[in-house]
Parts: structure tokens; C-alpha cells; sequence
């Protein structure tokens, strides 16, 4: 199974991929980019006011209701896909085996617990997929994970656009991760993705699998119709609109960010200088903490 997904990858990079996927690493004009950070905003602004309600005894799947009522509120209409919810050690993925054990559970948070939200919205047509962190109180592993996020996010565009690294970025963050050691829990999403490209809602065809989550997210971005995929085995152009993320592990938590990459000749950035991607409650009263 591993060398039909490594094959497949390969394949995704590919140019001809962009018969499937035109325009796949085209520039984007600042009103397209409007959209797309009108829509990552709108998304950060759900993860953090939920992420500062939620109580001890909360499920992650009242929690992922909670967001996507939240979101459809607020005039979305239709995801990319709709809330992940994960509560302690799930945020690293332990015992997550199959396609529905990533699925938000009746798992019931508690106090000093790491949680991750993962949203991918669509408004007026621009997609944007989140992920935030948070923590219910106090952990030991938190402050130093996201501190190393933070140097993370600030060295990834300088990456990106370096041209020895553009064919080899997954490999080098997965390195940077080793040696904080941290395991690297997105090489064991599908694909093992660090990122994949955003592109323009072209139709109904995401709401038409929305209600398969994941399994609708894996098999579009497998047949390359939302572009190609960030990987190890990635060696395409990376220009374009990227949504990355890094999601480090340790012993009993996992954290990440997620957010847009713009990628273009000379250089790269993220669409918003500076969002909140991280949230910790100094207490269960509802104080919370949203670092710079």
C-alpha cells in the first residue's frame, strides 16, 4: 500500500498533473488573495472563540458542531472539509488506525489536556484550512512545542523560497522536527502531507463528499484535482497558494498550526503576517492567553 501512495505522490508532482488541476502554480492577483484571507481569518476568528469557551467535559464532537455552527452563521455555506476535533493524546494521533478514528469522538476533555481544531471553510468561493492549538490549563510540553512552531513559522517561507530546499522542504522540516525531538505526526496523515495547494471552489463537487470528511479530502487531493501535494516525494513547481502544516508530536500530545503559504518567484510569505494560531487557558475559569 505504502509504494501505491508513494507512487501516486510522485505522480501528483508531476507537470502533466496540470492538465487535471490548470493554472496549479499560477501567481494570484491581491483581490484573490483578498478572498483567501478573508476566508483563513474568518476560520482563525471560529477556532479562537470557540477554542475560549470550551469547558472541562466538552466533547471534540459538541466542539466541531459548535465551530461549523459558528462558521455557517457567519455566511459559510460549504467546506473544503468540516471540523477536526482532537483532545489529548488523539492530538498526536494515538490510536487513530482508520479513516473514522480521525473523526470527532465522544471523547470528553479535561483539565491540562492539549486540543487541536482543524477547519476548512469555503466563502464566496476562496478555501482556507486552519489548524489551531490550545491548551485547557497547564502542560508541561505545551509552551516549548509552540515555541518551536513559532521559530518553525518564521523559518518555513525562508525555506520555501530558498532554491535548494523547494525540492526537498519536507525532508528539512522533518528534520528540524527530529532533532527538537519531536516525532512527526503529519507523515502519518494520508499522503503524508505537509501541506497541500488552495484553489478557487470550482463548483459543487466538495459539498457533493463533504458529509465523507476525510475520505472525500484524501480521494480528491489523491486524484490531484485540488493540485499537488506537499511531501517527501514532492518535486514540482511550488509556486503558487499553499495551506501548511507542521504537526509536531511528544509523549502524549501533539501540536500545529495551519495556515496559507504564498509562494511566488522571488519570494514567499504568509497571506496574514501575523494571525494567532495558538490559544492557552491559565485556567479553567476562562482566563486565556494568546502569546505574540
Amino acid at each position: 500500500m505504502s509504494h501505491i501512495l508513494s507512487w501516486a505522490s510522485k505522480v501528483n508532482s508531476l507537470p502533466f498533473v496540470n492538465l487535471i488541476s490548470p493554472n496549479a502554480s499560477r501567481m494570484y492577483n491581491s483581490e484573490e488573495k483578498s478572498g483567501y484571507l478573508k476566508t483563513q481569518k474568518l476560520a482563525m476568528k471560529c477556532a479562537s472563540e470557540i477554542a475560549a469557551l470550551i469547558q472541562e467535559g466538552w466533547t471534540e464532537n459538541y466542539t466541531a458542531t459548535l465551530m461549523e455552527t459558528w462558521l455557517r452563521d457567519n455566511g459559510v455555506k460549504t467546506f473544503f472539509h468540516k471540523p477536526f476535533v482532537w483532545w489529548g493524546d488523539r492530538t498526536r494521533f494515538n490510536g487513530v488506525k482508520t479513516y473514522w478514528d480521525y473523526l470527532p469522538s465522544q471523547r470528553r476533555i479535561v483539565e491540562n489536556e492539549i486540543f487541536i481544531l482543524d477547519v476548512a471553510p469555503i466563502l464566496d468561493g476562496y478555501v482556507a484550512d486552519i489548524g489551531f492549538s490550545g491548551c485547557l490549563g497547564d502542560h508541561p510540553g505545551y509552551d516549548q512545542g509552540i515555541n518551536f512552531l513559532s521559530r518553525l513559522r518564521h523559518d518555513l517561507p525562508i525555506l520555501a523560497s530558498s532554491i535548494q530546499s523547494k525540492s526537498n522542504l519536507w525532508s528539512t522540516i522533518d528534520n528540524l522536527m527530529k532533532d527538537a525531538g519531536y516525532i512527526n505526526i503529519h507523515a502519518t496523515y494520508p499522503f503524508g502531507v505537509l501541506g497541500h495547494r488552495l484553489h478557487k471552489n470550482v463548483g459543487s463537487l466538495e459539498a457533493s463528499f463533504i458529509h465523507f470528511g476525510w475520505q472525500s479530502y484524501w480521494e480528491l487531493l489523491s486524484r490531484g484535482l485540488f493540485g499537488q501535494l506537499l511531501n517527501k516525494d514532492f518535486a514540482g513547481d511550488l509556486r503558487g497558494l499553499w495551506a501548511i502544516e507542521p504537526h509536531i508530536g511528544g509523549d502524549d500530545f501533539g501540536l500545529k498550526f495551519e495556515e496559507i503559504l504564498v509562494v511566488e518567484d522571488e519570494r514567499a510569505y504568509w497571506l496574514d503576517d501575523a494571525p494567532c494560531f495558538h490559544q492557552k487557558r491559565q485556567n479553567v475559569s476562562g482566563r486565556v492567553q494568546c502569546p505574540n
